[in-house]
């Protein structure tokens, strides 16, 4: 990785614009005044291409760059837009794609500024505008700010190095080039004088084997070993996870001639746990639709049975009946921690306001109350609705967030704003509580958000809830071992459903997916969802795998501003690294129906339900929950699942591999040997084919007719046209392309084509 660079503004005129009109010229953007409506460039015309170049004093590392606004929401700001930038304005590369929310505040983003870990400089900016949030508007930018440093010292190796990059990719370019067209001897020679290596040595092997030779059982051997060396990796963490939901059936025992079912009841607002080494689930409290729950459940994850623990945890020496509470469990320790709960405003009292916070040790199966009232000794007030973890290596609790509970007589149900708890940490060996933070503009408390706690990066990560009647979508991590905040997202947005709030995700699409019209492609709509975030909303279920880097969310109770309240299923998923969120499912039928029929396949949507992650097996487990029947209000479930993210796995990779290797040796051999083809279709083939894959049976049951059909001239263009290779070699490299697309990119052959460079006249 390269050095890190100083950030300052950097200078810049304004170079070349496609358009604009009257007196709204380019050099508008030069000054920040959001009070004047004319302090903006503004195309004239929406047709494509509109653009605006950007020249700086110098060659610059280019880090970031802030766009400001007209103090109201405006129908020619840009929903959409792309930034290129390169060291002339005719060669520029794509740094970022994103849009602006239709509001008044300035938005920064990240753009792109590194390859191969090394930062590249830029000369021109240029920003494309592609939709303007008024159907039909002309464009306009008010203000552009460009961060990152043009310090000479750090440039210029930036420059040799981007100019060396350069030389290489042109050189690999030709050699890709030479050996698509067996011009061998100008293939040899090139990489001779030069020492440029066009792939890596497994990948020129494959070539060896498969192009030239058409030994197709050492390109097996080959792929084998790639598959063996987790060179498929790369790829698979770029595909999309699909969900697979399972109901967990209660087991039944017999007792006497009656069966049984030992399970937890029906419930929401309860608190489950997982043990990961014991492979037990904890599940305790909630709110039946009538009472507070006061029974402790556990579920061994291999026999899959429940056991009562407790049926009154009060009875003995636990907490009392409660719902709204929070509960962490210390796998390494077997301790489990409860803490908080809500009580009715009409059952408060100045005596049951106090904030008891009990620890139950699995092993010697028993309760111990660590205090009465977790504020006398400097922790938070009795809260509801708040999150806790816990740093297990360091053994510390975290909580954060939760409405505190007051009685009538201080009149907390008549106070015009509620109180909401801070940062608070408990350090379990010392018996001692630390406000770290209070309910702060840095860190805004709120009620029926998610905290996760990151052990590895050692950091707490927020997002989501609400706070009075606001509902929140902000994103931030609290390093726990420094203090410092990084808002990942700041969540202000004034339009409904707005799919951008994440601010400095590398593309984010302020595009409203119900709002996109029956004109745009189906192809553009799975786009923008995949590319979204989660709406803001309350009582959403998150978790956390520390291994892959990544967090999990299960809609609750989604907010609408133009709508009532609903309750959608969806699932997310946010690599931490890449910084992106994913869409893995979506769906919104709400009919009675529908969801009669669909029972057995995907749990119904709820909200006041519970998830917990098992990290070492990648489960997700599910209970109970509020399916928000407005004729049913006291209805809660209690039916449990499993959720299993799934991806093809290296083997399934190699299974393909060998697929469509064996495919085309069969296509070979059947112009032949036919007779041998069809024994090698019926034996090797059959074997390696998918059964269970529609597509790829129904393909292998095709194969036998290219046997009996006649030789057809090929349709189409034919990218080699004109060019003398041997035979097979086009087809073969065409697999060779296939089978290339499943490694890391940084191995492969350049993805473009040299005589792609070659301009149209």
């Amino acid at each position: 990785m390269a050095a890190s660079a100083g950030t300052q503004i950097l200078k810049y005129t304004v170079h070349k614009w496609s358009s604009f009109s009257y007196n709204y010229v380019p050099e508008n953007v030069y000054v920040d005044n959001p009070s004047d409506q004319s302090s903006r460039w503004s195309s004239d015309s929406n047709h494509p291409p509109q653009y605006l170049i950007l020249k700086l004093e110098r060659p610059s590392v280019v880090k970031s760059i802030t766009f400001g606004k007209y103090e109201k929401t405006h129908v020619c700001n840009l929903k959409k837009f792309k930034v290129f930038g390169g060291l002339t304005d005719d060669h520029v590369v794509e740094l970022l794609e994103s849009g602006l929310k239709n509001d008044h505040l300035s938005e920064q983003f990240v753009l792109k500024c590194e390859i191969e870990d090394h930062f590249f400089p830029c000369r021109y900016i240029k920003i494309v505008p592609i939709q303007a949030w008024g159907p039909n508007f002309n464009f306009s930018i008010w203000y552009i700010e460009l961060q990152g440093t043009d310090q000479w010292d750090i440039v210029k190796p930036c420059i040799n190095w981007f100019n060396s990059y350069r030389e290489k990719e042109a050189i690999r370019l030709c050699l890709k080039h030479f050996r698509q067209r067996q011009f061998i001897e100008a293939y040899d020679a090139l990489q001779k004088k030069t020492k440029v290596e066009l792939e890596h040595p497994i990948l020129t092997e494959l070539h060896d084997k498969l192009v030239k030779q058409g030994d197709f059982d050492a390109c097996e051997s080959l792929v084998w070993r790639a598959c063996q060396e987790r060179l498929f990796d790369q790829y698979i963490g770029m595909l999309d996870y699909k969900p697979k939901w399972t109901p967990i059936e209660p087991m039944t025992k017999a007792v006497g001639e009656l069966m049984t079912e030992n399970r937890p009841g029906m419930r929401g607002g309860h608190q489950m746990c997982v043990d990961i080494l014991a492979e037990t689930l904890y599940l305790f409290g909630g709110w039946d639709g009538s009472q507070d729950l006061a029974d402790l459940w556990a579920y061994h994850i291999p026999s899959r049975t429940w056991s009562c623990v407790c049926k009154n945890t009060e009875e003995e020496g636990g907490p009392s009946a409660r719902s709204c509470h929070k509960m962490c469990l210390d796998h390494e320790r077997k301790q489990i921690f409860i803490l908080g709960r809500y009580l009715d405003s009409t059952v408060r009292t100045s005596d049951n306001l106090k904030s008891d916070f009990y620890m139950y040790d699995i092993g010697s199966a028993k309760w111990t109350i660590i205090t009465e009232d977790t504020h006398a000794m400097g922790g938070p007030k009795l809260i509801f609705d708040h999150q806790m973890v816990m740093d297990i290596e360091r053994r510390t609790l975290f909580v954060f967030g939760g409405r505190v509970l007051t009685s009538a007589t201080e009149g907390g149900e008549r106070i015009s704003e509620p109180e909401f708890s801070g940062l608070y940490a408990y350090h379990v060996p010392t018996n001692t509580w630390k406000q770290v933070m209070t309910d702060c503009a840095e860190l805004r408390s709120r009620i029926g958000h998610s905290m996760l706690f990151h052990p590895k990066r050692r950091v707490l990560y927020v997002f989501a809830g609400q706070r009075a009647k606001e509902y929140l979508n902000d994103f931030f991590s609290y390093n726990v071992d420094t203090g410092q905040i990084e808002m990942i997202a700041d969540g202000s947005k004034k339009e409904p459903n707005s799919a951008g709030g994440m601010l400095t995700c590398p593309n984010p699409l302020n595009i409203l997916l119900d709002e996109m019209s029956s004109h745009y492609h189906p192809a553009l709509k799975e786009f923008v969802r995949k590319s979204a975030i989660p709406a803001a909303g309350f009582t959403q279920r998150a978790t956390i795998d520390p291994d892959s880097d990544e967090i999990h969310v299960l809609s609750g109770l989604s907010k609408d501003k133009d709508k009532r309240d609903n309750v959608k299923n969806s699932f997310w998923v946010y690599d931490i690294s890449k910084n992106k969120w994913s869409c893995v499912y979506k769906n919104e039928n709400s009919g009675q129906q529908y969801w009669t029929k669909m029972q057995h396949v995907e749990p119904v949507p709820r909200f006041a339900h519970q998830l917990v992650y098992d990290h070492v097996h990648k489960v997700h487990y599910l209970f109970g929950g509020n399916p928000g029947k407005e004729s049913l209000p006291k209805m809660r479930l209690d039916d449990f699942w499993t959720l299993k993210l799934c991806r093809p796995t290296a083997e399934n990779l190699l299974r393909r591999c060998k697929y469509l290797i064996r495919k085309f040796k069969f296509q070979e051999m059947s112009e032949s040997d036919s007779h041998g083809a069809m024994l090698y279709l019926q034996a090797s083939l059959a074997e390696i084919v998918d059964h269970n894959n529609s597509e790829e049976r129904a393909e292998f049951q095709l194969l036998a007719s290219t046997l009996f059909k006649a030789e057809e001239e090929e349709d189409g263009i034919n990218d080699m046209a004109g060019i003398e290779t041997s035979e097979h070699y086009q087809s073969r490299t065409e697999l060779f392309d296939k089978l290339v697309a499943f490694f890391p990119e940084q191995m492969t052959q350049p993805k473009g084509n040299l005589v792609d460079l070659i301009p149209m006249m």
